[in-house]
């Protein structure tokens, strides 16, 4: 059995994603830590404690942005 899979664009470039999937699952997917990370759903800011309840669909546009410290 096949996993079901969607078409979203993730910064810029398509991507091929499990669906059904959540914001927190994306990231999960993709092996981007949490903490220090940003994410933009269809141009709009989603917040990190909302992750877990935000559902990626087929076609949205997301920008993640992580965020490196340094000297």
């Amino acid at each position: 059995m096949t996993e079901a899979t969607q078409d979203v664009i993730i910064n810029g470039q398509p991507r091929t994603v499990p669906d059904p999937t959540t914001v927190a699952g994306l990231l999960e997917h993709l092996g981007v830590e949490t903490t220090h990370v940003a994410v933009e759903q269809n141009r709009k800011l989603v917040s990190k404690k909302d992750y877990a309840s935000s559902p990626v669909c087929a076609g949205d546009e997301l920008e993640i942005v992580t965020f490196v410290g340094g000297g």
